[in-house]
């Protein structure tokens, strides 16, 4: 074992006692960056070129700093993405979500679908939507000016048309244009505070984590938007908490324009978000 084995050995102890979900692949991953090389050629790094900088990256971590955060990426799909301070990191679970989309989408008979993605944060939903469907024409709403930022930086030289803007009044000028509308909303109740991670709690903004008492105000304003938005026909893709299969659903409902309200897992069958399509007039 070379000596960068050996510290990353030491390191995936030390995080894992830090409480640290994946701590063998967050310390591979710590080397790697430090060291410019992919997690698979760590063993070729000689001894004499090991980066004592590691201890330091390691320890941000340990802190429960993001890993994204001490490496300055994060990656999605097919896309790697620049994130950091004042964005919110994607996660994994989206993956899923946007699978759904971009099927979904393919299956439309739509030469080039419009396609809306609020609270967009680092741009990951509407950059992967770009990417996956070729022709798409995709807009991406963010209100936050420090998640723009990213939103702009991730979406330079893309065929993203980023957007300043609440997704609750968003894009009047497309109302009943939209294929489809997509959002990871805030959906994190309050009171769930102090049980988040402290890597969300402590370091994504509180405007993409928390939404009302039940988590679902943003939700709730998402549901008029999208109407407002799509199409006749048009599709909904909400993500929300495992914990709220059962009532996203109800939000979509008949009295308020939507048919085939559904709810979908994720990769681990926990209920990860709703669907819903604009009814026929």
């Amino acid at each position: 074992m070379n000596l960068l084995l050996a510290e990353v050995a030491q390191a995936t102890q030390r995080l894992a006692d830090a409480g640290v979900p994946s701590p063998r692949f967050d310390a591979e991953e710590l080397a790697a960056f430090v060291h410019g090389v992919k997690r698979g050629e760590l063993h070729n790094v000689k001894d004499a070129d090991f980066d004592a900088r590691y201890w330091e990256a390691v320890a941000r971590r340990e802190a429960r700093e993001p890993l994204q955060h001490i490496t300055g990426r994060a990656f999605f799909r097919y896309l790697e993405l620049q994130v950091g301070p004042g964005v919110f990191v994607p996660r994994p679970e989206t993956e899923s979500v946007v699978g759904w989309a971009i099927e979904a989408v393919r299956a439309m008979d739509v030469v080039e679908p419009l396609i809306v993605d609020l609270c967009s944060g680092s741009g990951a939903i509407a950059l992967a939507m770009a990417q996956e469907v070729p022709r798409s024409r995709v807009h991406a709403v963010e209100l936050s000016e420090d998640a723009l930022r990213w939103t702009r930086k991730n979406a330079e030289g893309s065929r993203v048309t980023v957007h300043h803007g609440d997704a609750l009044t968003a894009l009047p000028e497309l109302d009943g244009q939209v294929d489809l509308v997509i959002s990871n909303p805030p959906y994190i109740p309050l009171t769930e505070w102090e049980y988040v991670a402290p890597e969300a709690r402590d370091h994504d903004p509180q405007m993409a984590l928390f939404s009302g008492e039940d988590g679902l105000d943003t939700i709730r304003g998402i549901e008029r938007t999208a109407h407002r938005l799509l199409r006749p026909g048009g599709l909904v893709v909400i993500e929300h908490a495992d914990t709220q299969g059962g009532q996203v659903p109800w939000i979509f409902n008949e009295e308020s324009g939507w048919a085939d309200a559904a709810d979908h897992p994720d990769l681990n069958k926990r209920p990860r978000f709703a669907t819903a399509r604009k009814a026929m007039p």
